[in-house]
């Protein structure tokens, strides 16, 4: 059997960051009927967000949180748990579509993501938060001049991100795929997202939020002045409504063309003994990127596991969410050969937990917000694997939204919608393209004309 198999042999198909003791017993589901001022559908993390600024501006306001399984099940929970001061899907990004806001942008970014590590002193969430800073590698000489054009435009926002050379970068982390890279020191780290999920639930909850899990939301439609959600076993009244379901299936057509699920895979190594440790460095713990089209991502668990994921993003016709896309053998053989790449000198080290998330990814990258049903509906969703710290600013857009009034209104970023994804089967064909379009990109560091087609369109793909 190839090593990288043989590390898989024992690996759990399960979520590391939800395997574990910690996790909260179920809520009770909705029964009967319920009057609320602000029902949120949703318990990931864009809901949990919106639930406790809700209450923390209106203390008063009764507010009703529905999760059609648990809080954290999903791409919540399931995420590497790298949190970005970025809402823009990253400053490359956000200068692209949005140059003439970027500075704000920038902005809100910084005090959203100081505003979250605020919140979690404020309810005592032991989310783990490690203020690591990142590294973005260069594994491919193209990739190595891409990042020395993108630290020149980062020090113009944000200066102080320290560039490596291939020897500085090997001395930090030793991996012989290493040329280049730089160090971002600021408003961005690691944590644990299930437990930042479940600290949340029990700050929404001690704020008054009544959160029902194993409720699915199966209609959504007008009553009077507010809006009537139908239940399983009941009915939720409320006079606003945020839909948090991010990847899943929305009821209303115009949030439903705006993203597209794709899936994202996981390993999880056992714990690094010292000599292993020592073999790889990583003294700062960094959270880490390749600079591939499509790339990796790991970092370290609080226990000394590598976590890697990223490279594969998979599509499923129709837009389909099944239980078992959670797990693809192939993407996970995939990523347990390139993870051996990347670290030869672990040979032998085995994989202990695999598996798979959905991701939403709007056309230009970005989370996409509106409303719907004259104010009474407001949605974020499209967070393209970016969404641990946007998600905050997400629902507070979201929440923006039904009051008509805030900081974030008058922005074009919210304003203006991304491109609705085309229907079936021209979206499934388009994805397809594009995949092989960025895997060329990765041999030869040019961007083909599908490619450039999509750039000057505002369109992109992959996580």
């Amino acid at each position: 059997m190839h090593p990288p198999l043989r590390a898989l042999e024992s690996a759990e198909p399960a979520c590391f960051w939800l395997d574990r003791p910690e996790r909260p017993e179920p809520l009770p589901s909705l029964e009967g009927d319920v009057d609320t001022d602000l029902a949120i559908v949703g318990g990931g993390f864009t809901g949990l967000w919106a639930a406790v600024q809700a209450k923390e501006a209106a203390p008063d306001r009764d507010v009703v949180l529905i999760e059609a399984e648990a809080v954290a099940e999903q791409a919540s929970g399931r995420n590497g748990g790298f949190v970005d001061y970025s809402i823009t899907h990253g400053l490359a990004n956000g200068l692209h579509h949005f140059p003439d806001e970027i500075e704000v942008l920038e902005k809100l970014g910084v005090e959203n993501y100081r505003q979250l590590l605020a919140t979690l002193d404020r309810y005592g969430i032991a989310a783990e938060y490690e203020a690591t800073g990142a590294l973005d590698v260069a594994t491919r000489p193209h990739e190595l001049d891409h990042l020395r054009e993108f630290h020149a435009i980062r020090e113009v926002y944000h200066p102080g991100a320290l560039w490596l050379d291939r020897d500085a970068l090997r001395a930090e982390v030793d991996s012989p795929t290493y040329l280049g890279g730089f160090w971002r020191r600021e408003n961005c780290g690691m944590l644990d997202p299930a437990k930042l999920a479940w600290g949340l639930r029990a700050a929404a909850l001690s704020l008054g939020v009544r959160i029902h899990e194993r409720t699915r939301m199966e209609s959504l439609a007008r009553l009077g002045a507010g809006m009537l959600l139908g239940c399983p076993r009941g009915r939720l009244r409320a006079r606003q409504v945020v839909l948090a379901t991010n990847a899943f299936r929305s009821p209303v057509r115009s949030m439903r063309q705006r993203v597209i699920p794709v899936w994202d895979y996981v390993l999880v190594t056992e714990p690094l003994s010292a000599a292993q440790r020592g073999a790889v460095g990583w003294r700062h713990r960094q959270a880490i990127d390749d600079s591939g089209a499509r790339f990796h991502y790991y970092r370290l668990t609080p226990d000394d596991r590598i976590l890697f994921g990223g490279y594969d993003a998979i599509y499923h016709f129709g837009s389909r969410l099944e239980r078992e896309h959670q797990q693809r053998p192939e993407s996970h053989a995939l990523l347990a050969r390139h993870f051996f790449e990347t670290f030869p000198q672990l040979e032998g080290i085995r994989f202990t937990h695999r598996w798979g998330g959905p991701i939403a990814t709007s056309t230009r990258f970005t989370v996409a917000v509106g409303s719907a049903y004259g104010r009474r509906v407001a949605w974020a969703v499209g967070y393209t694997g970016m969404g641990v710290g946007t998600s905050r600013f997400g629902a507070r857009a979201a929440l923006e939204q039904l009051a008509g009034e805030g900081d974030t209104v008058a922005l074009r970023f919210v304003r203006r919608q991304p491109l609705a994804w085309p229907p079936e089967p021209l979206r499934w064909l388009g994805v397809q393209i594009t995949q092989r379009a960025l895997a060329r990109v990765d041999e030869t560091g040019r961007n083909g004309l599908w490619l450039r087609l999509l750039d000057k369109l505002g369109v992109g793909f992959d996580s």
